[in-house]
């Protein structure tokens, strides 16, 4: 698969904002009858923005070459981006500034530090794991592995976020708020493109479930971004059941494009329970395990 397009990804997120803002939410006077556009007219943006039509007709054609902050921030309140969106905007025009050099390079390989692992390790009573904007699984600890065991069923390594939601049948059951889960999914890989659209591990990654999903494919489409820091959400494990767990998701600053995610879960709730439960079946998964290492070693 060829690399991503920024060009394209541009022209296609400033047209499907544009046309989802009407005259009305705007401020703007309705003037005529029939209007051919659901959404905002490029010149409309464009008086919004304090920008020429020509102008905004440019970088509505996916030329963000040179352009300022005041007009990238004067485009993002007239299309009414919200925060991830902004972020969003500013992240293609940072990747169309770029230079040659640094558009082509081949990212090194992310590897997971002793003192992160330590940390992930010692979260014994919380689900965690580190990600990168892949959504590949790169460190999970104990009770992370039997929250999501049903992903490392697959033997293919690094388990991968996007590829369980979109390719396994489990993952309907596996998350009953599938479909949230999986917009949730595709705007997290639609940041890390805009952020870096030269990944060609993301970009391989992409064209994969494009052709094998679907679902997949309608979502990229709508180029839809989001933050996702704070939330809770529902699994079913094939286990224990129903959970609901909180879970706050925290960049690592000293390793540009790792997130860490941890989950909890309210004291005395039945999820609470249901943790508790998991835990015990992790304990039992490890015996298993050792014990198994040791038949293989036995003389």
């Amino acid at each position: 698969m060829e690399l991503v397009d920024n060009r394209d990804d541009i022209r296609q997120f400033l047209a499907t904002r544009r046309a989802r803002i009407t005259p009305e939410q705007s401020g703007l006077p309705l003037y005529g009858g029939n209007r051919r556009v659901a959404g905002l007219r490029r010149e409309e943006v464009a008086l919004l923005a304090g920008v020429s039509v020509d102008y905004y007709t440019r970088l509505e054609r996916g030329n963000l070459s040179g352009v300022s902050e005041s007009v990238l921030d004067g485009v993002a309140r007239a299309l009414q981006l919200d925060e991830a969106e902004r972020a969003h905007l500013f992240d293609l025009a940072k990747a169309t500034n770029s230079t040659p050099r640094t558009r082509r390079r081949r990212p090194a390989q992310q590897r997971i530090r002793p003192g992160v692992q330590r940390i992930v390790d010692g979260m014994t009573d919380s689900p965690a794991f580190v990600r990168n904007g892949r959504l590949d699984v790169l460190s999970i600890n104990r009770l992370g592995r039997a929250l999501y065991a049903p992903l490392f069923t697959d033997p293919a390594r690094p388990v991968n976020l996007a590829r369980f939601a979109f390719l396994d049948p489990q993952a309907v059951e596996f998350y009953p708020e599938w479909t949230d889960a999986a917009n949730t999914t595709v705007a997290l890989l639609r940041t890390e493109a805009g952020r870096d659209p030269y990944d060609k591990g993301l970009s391989d990654l992409v064209g994969e479930l494009s052709t094998r999903s679907d679902e997949f494919r309608t979502r990229w489409a709508a180029h839809n971004v989001r933050l996702h820091q704070t939330g809770a959400k529902r699994f079913h494990h094939p286990v224990v059941g129903d959970l609901r767990l909180d879970f706050e998701a925290m960049d690592l600053s000293a390793d540009t494009g790792l997130t860490l995610t941890a989950y909890s879960v309210e004291p005395g709730s039945a999820s609470h329970d249901g943790l508790k439960l998991l835990a015990t079946w992790a304990a039992t998964l490890d015996q298993q395990d050792r014990a198994e290492a040791a038949d293989e070693n036995a003389p």
